[in-house]
């Protein structure tokens, strides 16, 4: 049996980039057929994005905005232009944000981050994400089914009842996040009930640490982590190669600088944002909100698709200084407005029972004035005074972080 799901996962990556682009102008125009995207993206012409430099130029759609979106024109804030009853179900995520489920046997296209892992026709697979109005539950579950699994619907929760359907079905594979994976073992052993069946793991949805990778697969269970979020479905997903998570083969995925649309050299820390080629559901640049970074090369596993190094925290740090919002928008404006600055951090700390801003700045030449320039900048756009450090290129740590708050908790 194949190593990958399909030929896909091994086309020269060149024809990739080719193959996704000369798809997205259709996409696009499917997009500004809505009301939302026809707003947003008013005079885009989507004949002229076939590359990630024309890509680049549109603005992006921040996944921290659809709950107000959604709330002012419901159900999907004017991005969705497809009727409800074309979908296959319809959920709502905490927020609230609602999503809908295209048609299909994989309609998330997570089979393939399955697959990598080792599931295959006919495992008995225990689903233990929730089937309750989030789609968690629905976007493992139709995976596994569309590989030929059998699929538990355990949900989360109910121990004992967990207990009874792994001893009664002998489960081969867990769907899962990894601390109640963790549990669910450990309570089968305080009743005495066998989970040695249990010989291959997907997690995803919280940190998976190498003290649990290790307790785990100390268990006898092979365990992968999968990133997926329920607007989106698979964005990267592991091998058995263990050298990062590559990347969906049916998305364009962009890491860019938090607060910004711009691209980040490969291997810096930066905001995911993603697109996808779905004419009957489109997203266009949608910022999720997560860090990653790119990694370098291809994969060993034989996929040739871009790798990141996976979860890496949140891109949205805003923080409240003085009973006033500061945001990494705030920040990259900043640096719009002085050529001279290649990266900006802006720390928060705490002194003489006081909030303080220090902007600590990597700058390509200084000069006269430049401190005092970006100082009376920072009070511009933030509304707030702060110092100005200037930094030699390379100081900042590659984390991402565009605002540090360094205040003691507690």
């Amino acid at each position: 049996m194949s190593e990958h799901y399909d030929d896909l996962e091994t086309r020269p990556p060149e024809r990739r980039e080719a193959d996704l682009f000369a798809k997205l102008p259709a996409v696009l125009a499917a997009a500004l057929a809505t009301p939302g995207y026809a707003a947003h993206l008013k005079g885009v012409d989507p004949t002229g994005v076939t590359d990630r430099a024309a890509l680049a130029e549109l603005p992006v759609l921040r996944k921290a905005d659809l709950p107000a979106l959604h709330k002012d024109s419901p159900p999907f804030g004017g991005f969705v232009g497809s009727p409800l009853g074309s979908f296959g179900r319809l959920f709502t995520s905490p927020g609230p944000i609602f999503e809908p489920e295209g048609a299909g046997s994989d309609p998330w296209g997570t089979a393939r981050g399955l697959y990598a892992a080792g599931f295959r026709k006919g495992d008995v697979v225990l689903n233990t994400f929730g089937y309750h109005l989030t789609p968690g539950g629905f976007i493992m579950d139709s995976a596994a089914r569309a590989i030929g699994c059998a699929v538990i619907p355990a949900g989360p929760g109910n121990t004992e009842q967990q207990m009874e359907v792994i001893g009664a079905y002998n489960p081969s594979a867990y769907l899962g996040t990894p601390d109640f994976l963790k549990l669910l073992i450990e309570a089968a052993d305080s009743r005495g009930v066998d989970t040695s069946c249990l010989k291959r793991a997907i997690v995803s949805g919280a940190a998976f640490p190498p003290s649990l990778q290790a307790w785990v697969r100390e268990r006898g269970i092979d365990a992968y982590q999968l990133y997926a979020t329920a607007d989106i479905g698979l964005i990267a997903y592991e091998t058995g190669a263990r050298d990062g998570m590559v990347l969906n083969e049916n998305l364009i995925v962009e890491i860019v600088r938090p607060g910004t649309g711009d691209p980040v050299a490969e291997g810096e820390v930066g905001e995911i944002v993603v697109t996808n080629l779905d004419p009957h559901h489109p997203q266009i640049r949608l910022a999720v909100g997560d860090l990653a970074a790119v990694l370098p090369g291809a994969s060993a596993s034989g996929r040739t698709n871009a790798r990141i190094k996976g979860w890496l925290g949140r891109a949205d740090q805003t923080a409240k200084v003085k009973g006033m919002f500061v945001r990494p928008e705030q920040v990259a404006e900043i640096a719009r407005r002085h050529a001279e600055i290649a990266k900006l951090r802006l720390v928060i700390g705490r002194a003489n029972e006081l909030d303080t801003m220090t902007l600590k700045a990597e700058i390509y030449a200084e000069p006269k004035g430049f401190v005092d320039a970006v100082s009376s900048t920072l009070q511009q756009v933030t509304k707030l005074k702060g110092a100005v450090e200037v930094l030699p290129l390379g100081a900042l740590p590659n984390d991402g972080k565009v605002i540090a708050d360094e205040r003691p908790v507690g």
